[in-house]
């Protein structure tokens, strides 16, 4: 039988903690028999072969099924589509783009269920021109390639691209890159949850420092 897991990444255990929890009771009681899984996707996750991972993250995503044989991954995004139990609230009509993530440039059933779950909290969405398999980059992965001053052009360059103001993400690194270049970020799980996106640290450096500290813990 298969043994399902939901890691929310560091990214999200970094910058709302509380929410894991949220999620996973959720899982428990909408989704079947879910585990907490804390190991990062950096590090061996000491599964069992046929363990299906359900993954905040994009990055995570692409690293736990790329890297570890035997591991399944599927993003929450897809998980709580497929379900008719979730509580979506009701945004009016609100505008906004879309940036989609580049771990899951190739995988169409994500960009697909995360503008299914837009349209169900009565969100309308102004696609950008690059958008889902023709993504690019919020600037963050440049870091540390390219000098800081060459990155943020690049963020500005990605948010100078979005029709709207408001831009949903479901990456946290793509929360400071869409601030930094100008643009309000509305993080997906933060729209689904009824809570306000925040920044918070968005020194790009100190917060690739931050997500190592993380990294090298779990």
């Amino acid at each position: 039988m298969t043994k399902t897991y939901f890691n929310p990444g560091c990214a999200l255990s970094i910058y709302k903690p509380e929410m894991e929890n949220k999620i996973l009771t959720f899982l428990n009681e909408n989704y079947g028999e879910v585990i907490l899984h804390k190991i990062c996707c950096h590090h061996d996750p000491q599964l069992e072969a046929g363990s299906e991972i359900i993954n905040v993250c994009a990055g995570c995503d692409r690293r736990f099924r790329s890297l570890y044989e035997g591991i399944s991954t599927i993003s929450i995004w897809e998980v709580i589509d497929g379900l008719n139990t979730f509580h979506y609230p009701n945004y009016k009509g609100l505008e906004l783009s879309v940036h989609d993530a580049c771990p899951i440039r190739g995988k169409s059933q994500v960009h697909h269920a995360v503008r299914n779950l837009l349209r169900k909290m009565n969100i309308n969405i102004v696609e950008t021109k690059y958008h889902s398999s023709n993504s690019i980059c919020c600037g963050d992965d440049y870091y540390p390639k390219l000098p800081i001053d060459q990155i943020h052009q690049k963020m500005k360059e990605r948010a100078d691209m979005m029709p709207c103001n408001e831009v949903c993400v479901y990456c946290v690194s793509c929360i400071k890159s869409m601030h930094i270049g100008g643009k309000t970020p509305r993080h997906l799980m933060d729209l689904l949850m009824g809570e306000t996106t925040e920044p918070q640290i968005y020194d790009t450096v100190l917060w690739h420092e931050q997500l190592q500290v993380y990294i090298n813990k779990h």
